[in-house]
């Protein structure tokens, strides 16, 4: 079993509870975890929008944790194992590292959210690259 891999399965496991932990506590949550006042909004008015856009959100990272236990051998292999961690490895980074500058080109303000959601993933991509890099031979 490879650490790094198991860990960055947790990791996106979290990630992925948490955000339909998010719809379950409702507009307040919206804000408070930063998805922004028009999804928060939406929740208030009973939209049914916040909740498809988080649960698409969960499934992505649903997925991901699954790739990243089979990369360290707790589940059977998945299809396209190395593709898809290196893809969810470049995810997880490009996201680090261009969403706050992105947003201040345009103009936009860079809050407490925006850095800590990037330090988060941060965190994120460099434990997946770590057991990507350790598990190179195996993956192919």
């Amino acid at each position: 079993m490879n650490f790094w891999l198991a860990t960055g399965g947790a990791l996106s496991a979290i990630a992925a509870v948490m955000h339909l932990a998010i719809i379950l506590g409702g507009p307040a949550w919206y804000r408070f975890f930063g998805a922004g006042e028009r999804l928060a909004q939406a929740a208030e008015r009973g939209s049914p929008m916040p909740a498809v856009v988080t649960v698409g959100i969960a499934t992505v990272l649903a997925v991901w944790s699954a790739y990243a236990f089979s990369g360290a051998g707790i589940i059977p292999r998945l299809p396209l194992l190395r593709l898809g961690l290196v893809a969810i490895t470049t995810i997880y980074l490009v996201r680090a590292v261009v969403f706050a500058p992105a947003l201040a080109l345009k103009g936009l303000p860079i809050g407490a959210f925006t850095l800590w959601s990037s330090l988060t993933v941060l965190v994120y991509g460099v434990v997946h690259a770590i057991g990507v890099w350790q598990t190179w031979d195996r993956l192919g």
